[in-house]
């Protein structure tokens, strides 16, 4: 394939991946793009595209730098006629006109983030409710306040306008929580009744399902369905028909377009066959996944609203602002909204008998909504233009648009300022001073509002999920111990008491059931022993160890007495903040969901990696998450395998911050990384080392003491790179699979880095038997060293077995005798490059093709020269089932006449073994290598 051919099919393929709003925003494909993704000169590159305009075949964009794109997706995109002469680059804004006239309106075009974070779930929702004859049958599902009601509405609004109906289609709403401790009463209401069905069923009732008909039904909590009722409304989806209470065929019929909504997992709640018949979910983003932009935009249409309200201009500055993003948390845009009526209310109170605008400062804020600044400055941490992004402050008139978009479940059931104005009079005639009025009154509001908004916070939930994890008798000793540190200490210990105590206490059992606690530590956590909190620790030590019947070590006094110091000050303390990441779909987001649930931690993030995306396009996302999260104390990163666990570095070179990375994440392993590090203000050193070697899952069964007998030194083998991550961790792969290979007992292998090695190794030469140091330098500690450089060569592998089985040291090369090493590192390499062929398949291949170099040229390679080779082939062959090879571009084709033809000859095994040629180009390419 020539050149221009394949710059073409470049831009064709990128154009490809371009919508409407992208191309606006981005504009196109540069020169520099093309010539990185294809290697060549940037000018040759620009001469090209320049080709392909005058060809009619591209596009060319006028920016800095100049972009292109391809002509007839262009004009496919915007329906636009672009005249021949266009060869000087056509100006991207003069389509936006174009394409905003050309748009339909759409009701969703009312959301804030419809066309950014709830672009997806539009889209998803208008496919829903196009498709023919009627529409799928929909579930929304999301947090508490999230918009799923709202959304719901949109999509009742689409649908008139794309139905065109003489009338308004029905649009029936029905919470199944209003009757969910009677499934009776609940069906009936769905389904209708008649005449003497149930107890005081004295007549005929028609189902929401028949006021329905022809429209769509609404079903909120859609949870709440008894299994029955379930069965009844999945039977009414798959065949239209339904009955009534009390009658035995189901002769009604009825065309209804079903949307549930539910905050529950659906396949934990509902029925398999129920949601098998539901083909469209939607999940609304959570508020603190939205971009500042519209987080900023929610503030100021809320804040209208209540401006309208009150007819009352509202000031807001910008700490207030943020304050009140940053305070919004478990309820999302409905938490929002409840907060920003609450500063409001407390804003019109001050000046209630005055001209004077609504101010709202970060002064009048209530301490909860107020700490949210902190929150805020977390999350957007090295990230100027985001902080940069809220103004010094917003003026709200109550003169702006009056359509709002109500969401009933957030309105208060009752008119707040009407009750201050009121209450005020009142206070006023019984003689009360200002003072006193504005302090009765601030209780007053803070009690309705908290009062209202409690109903949506959901506490039991959290204790349910637990259990889930921790032994109840150990969750209700720290509800006790709670109970009795507040008593003793005379203050309010938050919900986080009880979770940080149950975890630690379920995962110590577990430690000392296992003999993996030492009784003698000297720990010393900076707490006075003449304090309050000691003296109430050394209580609950007592308590504990009576309850349960196990000796408990003294340094869990301090511990105690730290977490009760602590538990209660600011958690805006520098900490350790956590990433999670997990391949699969919402899998590392479920489990700091629970984290989160349980702790109400704002120090961890999720990021989940689908499987058909490459490692490289979600280093991008990872490093995003990894600087929000980064409050100065560094970053732990939990992963579940593979290339994420090498992410490592990548990361610490890129921005600088510290990281520490761990495997094989699991629910019990984040909620352990949350407790150490949101409680215990530990660094990320002692977090990390106390995850990977003493941390072994939480456990439900309570022992008494084990005994302490010593167990025999582990066998420990050490890799060591300049990190301790990368490149000691492909080592320790390497030296897994020698141990795996010669079937030798269980060896740990330690992977360090050369900070502090002296002491590390020291440290481990303690507990463990060091067989052997293998990595970039030699310590000099006493301990047999195998350098990189021998364990690719083949003679450190031999070296390693020697060392395992306890035999004499033996250097001589006998390279022909251990390859595992090398036949390991190879698969490995060309397992990252290659995706048609099997690299265990082809390597013999590979192996026999240098092997047979060699013969013919009389020569031996050495490994990292025949690495390279094999390397090289293995890629060379998958271009050819591509037909894509390469071209050799260098005129000098003076090669050794013997060199190509044994080369030609040796690669006949590939035709043989493959029907594959290497090509002429290919072999010059090979045979620059052995030159």
């Amino acid at each position: 394939m020539k050149q221009i051919d394949k710059i073409y099919e470049y831009i064709l393929s990128s154009s490809r991946e371009f919508t409407k709003e992208e191309l606006l925003k981005n504009k196109g494909v540069s020169a520099q793009q093309v010539a990185e993704h294809l290697r060549i000169l940037r000018s040759n590159a620009s001469r090209e595209l320049n080709t392909l305009c005058r060809n009619k075949k591209i596009i060319k964009i006028k920016n800095r730098p100049v972009l292109y794109f391809d002509r007839g997706l262009f004009i496919k995109l915007f329906n636009a006629n672009l005249s021949d002469n266009c060869e000087e680059g056509i100006e991207i804004n003069h389509f936006i006109n174009l394409l905003e006239n050309k748009e339909d309106k759409s009701p969703f075009n009312s959301l804030i983030g419809f066309n950014s974070s709830l672009k997806n779930q539009i889209e998803q929702a208008k496919a829903a409710l196009l498709y023919p004859p009627n529409g799928l049958h929909t579930l929304i599902i999301g947090g508490t306040g999230v918009g799923k009601s709202l959304f719901a509405n949109m999509m009742y609004k689409y649908y008139k306008n794309i139905k065109k109906l003489p009338e308004d289609p029905p649009f029936i709403i029905f919470n199944c929580a209003d009757y969910s401790n009677n499934p009776q009463l609940l069906l009936s209401h769905i389904f209708g009744h008649v005449k003497g069905a149930f107890t005081g069923a004295e007549k005929e009732k028609d189902g929401i399902v028949e006021k329905a008909d022809g429209g769509i039904l609404f079903l909120d909590e859609i949870h709440r369905l008894p299994p029955e009722g379930q069965e009844m409304v999945f039977y009414f989806m798959d065949t239209g028909s339904y009955n009534k209470l009390g009658e035995t065929d189901r002769h009604r019929k009825a065309s209804v377009l079903l949307i549930g909504a539910t905050t529950e997992d659906p396949n934990s709640t509902l029925l398999n066959t129920f949601i098998r018949r539901i083909p469209i979910t939607i999940t609304m983003p959570p508020f603190d996944q939205r971009p500042i932009n519209e987080k900023l935009e929610l503030v100021q249409y809320l804040l209208s609203k209540e401006a309208q309200r009150v007819n009352k201009t509202i000031k807001i500055s910008s700490e207030a602002i943020k304050a009140l993003i940053g305070s919004t948390t478990y309820g999302n845009v409905g938490q929002l909204k409840s907060n920003i009526q609450l500063v409001c209310a407390k804003g019109f109170f001050d000046c209630i008998n005055t001209n004077k605008d609504i101010d709202i400062s970060l002064g009048i804020l209530p301490t909860n909504i107020k700490s949210g600044i902190m929150v805020f400055g977390n999350q957007t941490k090295d990230k100027t233009t985001m902080w940069n992004a809220i103004p010094s402050s917003i003026t709200i008139h109550p003169d702006g648009d009056k359509t709002f978009l109500e969401t009933e479940d957030y309105e208060t059931p009752f008119n707040i300022y009407r009750i201050i104005e009121n209450k005020t009079f009142l206070l006023q005639e019984e003689g009360m001073n200002d003072e006193e009025i504005k302090r009765f009154i601030s209780t007053d509001i803070n009690i309705h509002l908290k009062q209202f908004f409690d109903r949506f916070k959901n506490d039991i939930n959290r204790r349910e999920g637990l259990l889930k994890i921790v032994d109840k008798d150990i969750v209700d000793f720290a509800e006790k111990a709670k109970i009795l540190a507040e008593n003793k200490l005379n203050k309010k210990l938050n919900e986080r008491f009880i979770y940080a105590t149950s975890l630690h206490f379920s995962a110590l059992f577990n430690r000392i059931k296992k003999n993996n606690v030492s009784f003698e530590s000297k720990i010393d956590l900076s707490i006075s022993v003449e304090s309050k909190e000691y003296e109430v620790a050394k209580e609950i030590h007592a308590l504990i160890e009576k309850k349960f019947n196990i000796s408990i070590p003294n340094v869990e006094i301090e511990y105690l007495a730290l977490l009760l110091n602590s538990i209660q000050e600011s958690f805006r303390q520098e900490r350790v903040g956590i990433v999670v990441a997990s391949h699969g779909a919402g899998i590392a987001t479920s489990m700091v969901s629970v984290a989160k649930k349980l702790f109400e931690a704002d120090n961890i993030l999720a990021v989940d990696m689908p499987l058909e995306r490459a490692p490289v396009d979600i280093l991008d996302t990872v490093i995003e998450k990894v600087k929000q999260v980064d409050e100065g104390k560094g970053v732990l990163f939990l992963v579940d395998m593979g290339s994420l666990n090498s992410f490592a570095d990548v990361i610490t070179e890129r921005t600088g911050i510290n990281i520490k990375s761990i495997d094989m994440v699991s629910t019990p392993l984040v909620l352990e990384a949350v407790r150490k590090c949101s409680v215990c203000d530990a660094d990320l050193n002692s977090v990390h080392s106390y995850l990977l070697t003493d941390f072994r899952g939480y456990t439900n069964n309570i022992t008494t003491q084990l005994s302490k007998e010593k167990k025999e030194k582990e066998k420990v083998i050490i890799t060591v790179c300049s990190t301790g991550k990368g490149a000691a961790i492909k080592l320790k792969g390497l030296v897994e699979t020698v141990i795996s290979n010669i079937g030798a007992e269980k060896i740990n292998i330690i992977s360090l880095g050369l900070k502090n090695l002296a002491d590390s190794v020291s440290s481990i030469s303690k507990e463990s038997n060091i067989l052997a140091i293998i990595g970039i330098t030699n310590p000099n500690l006493g301990v047999p060293f195998i350098s990189i450089e021998q364990l690719i060569d083949g003679v450190g592998e031999n070296i390693l077995v020697s060392i395992i089985k306890g035999k004499k040291i033996n250097v001589i090369n006998n390279k022909g005798d251990k390859q595992v090493i090398f036949k390991s590192l190879c698969t490995q390499t060309i397992t990252e490059f290659i995706t048609f062929l099997n690299p265990k398949k082809i390597y013999p291949l590979l192996d026999e093709f240098v092997n047979l170099t060699g013969k013919y040229l009389d020569v031996s390679f050495e490994n990292p020269v025949k690495l390279r080779i094999m390397f090289h082939v293995a890629c060379a062959l998958e271009r050819m089932i591509l037909n894509n090879g390469l071209a050799y571009d260098e005129d000098d084709l003076d090669f050794d006449k013997k060199t190509i033809e044994s080369l030609k000859k040796a690669s006949l095994i590939f035709k043989n073994a493959l029907s594959i040629n290497l090509t002429d180009d290919e072999i010059y390419y090979i045979a620059d290598i052995i030159k």
